[in-house]
C-alpha cells in the first residue's frame, strides 16, 4: 500500500478493494490500534464516505461491519463519464443502434489484439491470468487474481468505463467475450459478480 497516502485514504482503499470488514481486520491491516481506525472511521462516517451495520455471525455479539458508501465509491472516478455518455448518445441518435453496436464489437477486437500481443510469450493459463490483471488495473480497473479451488478468480474492485456500460452494456458483453477470447479457447470464463447487477465489484471464474 502506498505510504505516502493518508490514513483515512488508506482506509477509503482498503474498503474498496477488499471489501467490507470489521474494526479488527482493519486494524491488521492497517497495522494501527482500532482507536486509530475508529477515529479515521468516524471522520470518514462524518463526510458520508463509509457507513457501518451491525453483523450477527453465529454466537457472540454483533459485529459492526464498515463499507463504503456510493459517495466513497465515487472518490474512484469513472473516465471522462460525462463526455463518453454523451459521444454514445450522439452515435445512438444519428447513427443508430446498429452502428453503436459495431463500434463496440472493433473495440473490443482492438482490446482482444493488445491483450493477446501482451500474452504471447505466456507458458501457461495462470501466466495469462496474471497479465491480464496486470493490464486491467493498468487501465484502472483495479485488478487482481487468485488460484482457488474452483479455478482462478479474476476481481476487479472498480470500473471506470460505469457510467458507458450503464448507457450501453454492450461494453459488457463484449468485455466477457474478450476474457474468453484471449484466455484460450480451453478455457471457461464465467462473470459471478457484476457491479451493474449491485455487486461492490466485478469477478470471473475462470477454469
Amino acid at each position: 500500500m502506498n505510504n505516502e497516502l493518508s490514513e483515512n485514504e488508506k482506509v477509503i482503499r482498503i474498503l474498496k478493494n477488499q471489501g467490507p470488514k470489521n474494526l479488527k481486520k482493519l486494524s491488521a491491516t492497517l497495522g494501527i490500534t482500532t482507536e486509530g481506525v475508529r477515529f479515521q472511521l468516524l471522520k470518514l462516517s462524518n463526510e458520508g464516505l463509509v457507513k457501518s451495520e451491525s453483523v450477527s455471525r453465529g454466537r457472540g455479539r454483533p459485529q459492526q461491519i464498515w463499507s463504503l458508501t456510493e459517495k466513497g465509491h465515487s472518490r474512484f472516478p469513472d473516465k471522462h463519464a460525462h463526455l463518453t455518455v454523451k459521444l454514445i448518445q450522439s452515435v445512438r441518435d444519428s447513427l443508430g443502434e446498429e452502428a453503436l453496436e459495431k463500434i463496440i464489437i472493433s473495440t473490443g477486437k482492438d482490446n482482444t489484439k493488445k491483450y493477446m500481443n501482451r500474452m504471447q510469450y505466456a507458458k501457461n493459463l495462470e501466466e495469462r491470468i496474471s497479465i491480464l490483471a496486470n493490464i486491467r488495473e493498468e487501465e484502472g480497473y483495479m485488478a487482481q487474481y487468485e488460484k482457488t479451488d474452483e479455478g482462478y478468480l479474476l476481481t476487479e474492485n472498480h470500473c471506470p468505463i460505469c457510467e458507458a456500460a450503464k448507457t450501453c452494456q454492450g461494453f459488457c458483453s463484449t468485455e466477457l467475450e474478450t476474457f474468453k477470447t484471449v484466455l484460450g479457447d480451453d478455457v471457461t470464463v464465467k462473470r459471478i459478480d457484476h457491479i451493474l447487477a449491485g455487486a461492490r465489484r466485478c469477478a470471473y471464474l475462470i477454469k
